[in-house]
């Protein structure tokens, strides 16, 4: 394959070059890349507005990660943001850093997923910005969202209660992480060993290609159903729902038995001598909604396979636990992500 150097383009010229296939799919977006600023219309509705950084070497790994899959992920990440509040995601701005390493080639290849990741979900680019770096691939995605005044949900808003129900399986991420990183070690070790991932597309997929809950926010919107707080689940199961139980100045009991834990998922856990249950927890990156729910709406989400009710929110001084499939209880502890210990 034949390699074109970025320097040869030029910064306005690289934007036209990456942009040039976009084609503007809502009615709010009224001006879009190639002047000083994209112009937004969202037409009497509210304006969510979320950020994410993705840095090489922190948050991927490009030995394992296509960048096609990485541009799609780059997109995704915000958009579940954006779901998480209820509202629908209309416009993405994509900025990056690169190095000399890069070929115009591989950035290509990078925005074939944000524009594949754009088309699904039906958002725009509408501006953006590169710069050189030295160190690593940078990435910042700033995502937009409409929602209708005052249907916007907050991770605060909980009631003692509340079903916490959860959308998805969880943990399968995280194990897809342990088998690339494991493979990414053996051949270090020995470049001659091809890595194995024979029988591992499910957990492989979940990292490295996640979806958005878009079906799930449309799924409220057809059954009249409001949830009384929201929030993705980026940082792990455990970490999101002390997150809603603190904002919101509540307790919270889950079940491990009601934990949603995809098959393919809890037998590569077993393989790697790992708990289920434990990734599931703790794992994070599987990009699921949490949610809590008022108890008479319980018969609604019954129409919906993908949604598991896994706990219930009560009062604070009942504290937070997690109740085993053996009866024990637990204090839920945050051990998901942490972006600022190695």
């Amino acid at each position: 394959m034949s390699r074109t150097e970025i320097s040869s383009l030029g910064e306005f010229g690289l934007i036209d070059h990456l942009t040039r296939n976009f084609e503007i799919q809502n009615a709010s977006t009224v001006v879009s890349v190639g002047d000083d600023a994209a112009v937004i219309d969202h037409f009497g509705k509210q304006t969510v507005v979320t950020t994410d950084l993705l840095l090489e070497g922190v948050h991927f790994d490009l030995m394992y990660t296509p960048l096609k899959h990485l541009g799609y992920k780059s997109v995704i990440v915000n958009l579940s943001d954006v779901y998480a509040m209820n509202a629908q995601p209309t416009q993405i701005t994509m900025s990056i850093g690169i190095s000399n390493r890069f070929s115009m080639e591989a950035l290509d290849e990078f925005y074939e997923g944000v524009y594949a990741a754009c088309e699904k979900y039906g958002v725009d680019l509408v501006g953006g910005d590169t710069a050189s770096s030295q160190k690593g691939f940078v990435i910042s995605v700033t995502a937009v969202g409409e929602v209708a005044p005052g249907a916007f949900v907050k991770r605060s808003t909980a009631n003692s209660g509340d079903l916490v129900c959860v959308s998805g399986d969880l943990g399968g991420a995280f194990l897809g992480l342990t088998l690339l990183e494991r493979e990414k070690k053996i051949y270090l070790e020995n470049p001659k060993i091809q890595p194995d991932l024979e029988g591992e597309d499910y957990i492989v997929g979940r990292l490295l290609k996640p979806e958005a809950r878009k079906d799930i926010i449309a799924f409220f919107e057809q059954n009249n159903l409001v949830p009384t707080s929201m929030m993705d689940i980026s940082d792990g199961l455990s970490s999101e729902i002390l997150h809603i139980s603190r904002q919101s100045n509540l307790g919270c009991r889950l079940y491990e038995e009601k934990i949603p834990i995809d098959e393919k998922a809890r037998q590569a856990a077993f393989k790697f001598g790992l708990d289920p249950t434990v990734c599931a927890l703790n794992g994070g990156e599987d990009y699921e909604l949490i949610f809590t729910i008022r108890q008479e709406d319980h018969e609604k989400i019954l129409l919906n396979e993908e949604i598991s009710v896994i706990g219930y929110m009560l009062d604070e001084e009942e504290g937070r636990k997690l109740i085993t499939k053996g009866g024990n209880t637990f204090d839920i502890t945050a051990q998901g992500w942490n972006a600022f210990v190695k």
